[in-house]
């Protein structure tokens, strides 16, 4: 069947876009990577030693990144419905985040043991039907931040994919009652007419 319009204008764009040409480069299994790379930069978000959680982390850009951080005293437990191909110093869990058996598949990886840092890329398969799409995006981003308020650490960070629209200055607010500072990221690999925009919660407020 002979490709649209639209989907030859987006291929188009894709192999043409600098950072998708940059990854293959470097080796990078997605252009995100470099979306983690300046958030982490910016706000130091990864350091040597870390454990991280990559959730929505297929093909794996996010956690090559966050590897490459914590090194090999850290450690990366990556989830995705997706299948990922294997990648070192990562664990990989398939599973859809929005079922208890994935999330408890992920607790057991823990080991009772807390969480320097939460990293989401999750989203949905776009429909194209702004209101579903938008409700899912901010259902993922809300599951997301209550795995964080549970496993992290009481310094620990959330970084979290979210879409401008309904829901976003209620998940915003939510946010702002868990963690000390909350401050939005739209790094420069995110493409201009996306309407993707990250969330950061620095320094989990842990209550008594």
């Amino acid at each position: 069947m002979a490709r649209s319009k639209t989907s030859n204008a987006w291929m188009k764009e894709h192999v043409n876009d600098v950072y998708v040409q940059r990854a293959r480069r470097e080796g990078y299994r997605s252009r995100a990577a470099y979306k983690l790379q300046e958030m982490a930069r910016q706000d130091r978000l990864l350091a040597p030693g870390m454990i991280v959680v990559d959730l929505g982390a297929t093909p794996g850009g996010w956690s090559q990144v966050a590897a490459e951080a914590v090194g090999p005293k850290g450690k990366i437990i990556a989830v995705d419905l997706l299948e990922m191909a294997p990648m070192p110093s990562v664990v990989f869990i398939q599973g859809d985040f929005r079922e208890d058996e994935t999330v408890a598949r992920l607790e057991q990886e823990l080991g009772g043991g807390m969480v320097d840092l939460v990293i989401s890329d999750m989203s949905p398969n776009i429909s194209g039907i702004n209101v579903s799409d938008q409700a899912r995006v901010m259902h993922l981003a809300e599951l997301a931040l209550e795995f964080a308020v549970k496993w992290l650490k009481p310094d620990g960070n959330l970084l979290v994919k979210t879409f401008q629209g309904a829901g976003f200055p209620e998940f915003r607010r939510a946010m702002q009652g868990q963690f000390r500072q909350v401050v939005t990221r739209k790094p420069a690999a995110s493409r201009d007419r996306s309407a993707e925009i990250y969330q950061l919660g620095k320094t989990l407020i842990r209550n008594p």
